[in-house]
């Protein structure tokens, strides 16, 4: 009794430990696909291909969403690629993101413009905000027939108030107002230094 309630035990063990590690090994092999693909897509069209996808994705497991955006650690992988690929060797983007951080932003698109040779962004599906300031450094901008570019916004807030576009900060500061408090207008100075920083890119 106590061997066959011993086996049970051990057969649940290993199925939950199955049911962790499948995701795992699923997302392995599909990485491992896509590298394989990006590979003989180089070697066709004799260039670097860099990729910046974000996407919101469900934890299989756990059920909770994950959302992306262009953070530091993006910009210190692409500008690390964009430093190993031969100034004369073509880069061709696939970017597909909502945007992010304007520092990380801002470094991918100067590198990107200081790349001798020809500088290629694909957008299938779109690219807001950081992501079009990324877009708008190459040299040329494939789009599919129903992809979208969105403006470049930058915008300002926290996790706990929430964030808004620089430019309605901006607007709303404008506006006559003898009850404004000093954040607002201290708001309304960091988003036009913001826009100013972003056109001066």
């Amino acid at each position: 009794m106590l061997f066959e309630e011993y086996n049970i035990f051990t057969v649940i063990f290993i199925i939950i430990i199955l049911l962790f590690l499948l995701p795992l090994i699923q997302r392995y092999l599909l990485v491992a696909r896509r590298l394989q693909a990006i590979k003989r897509i180089e070697k066709y069209r004799k260039s670097r291909m860099i990729t910046l996808v974000h996407r919101q994705e469900r934890v299989s497991l756990l059920g909770f969403t994950v959302r992306r955006f262009i953070d530091m650690e993006d910009s210190e992988q692409i500008l690390q690629a964009i430093r190993k690929t031969p100034k004369d060797l073509p880069i061709e983007l696939i970017l597909h993101t909502p945007g992010g951080i304007v520092l990380a932003s801002e470094q991918i698109a100067t590198a990107l413009k200081k790349h001798r040779a020809k500088v290629t962004v694909f957008i299938p599906y779109y690219a807001m905000s950081g992501g079009t300031l990324l877009a708008l450094a190459a040299d040329e901008i494939i789009m599919d027939s129903n992809a979208v570019i969105g403006s470049v916004d930058p915008q300002l807030g926290s996790w706990r108030t929430g964030f808004f576009p620089a430019a309605s900060i901006i607007k709303a500061a404008s506006q006559e107002n003898p009850n404004r408090d000093d954040h607002t207008l201290i708001m309304a100075d960091m988003a036009q230094k913001s826009i100013e920083r972003i056109y001066n890119t």
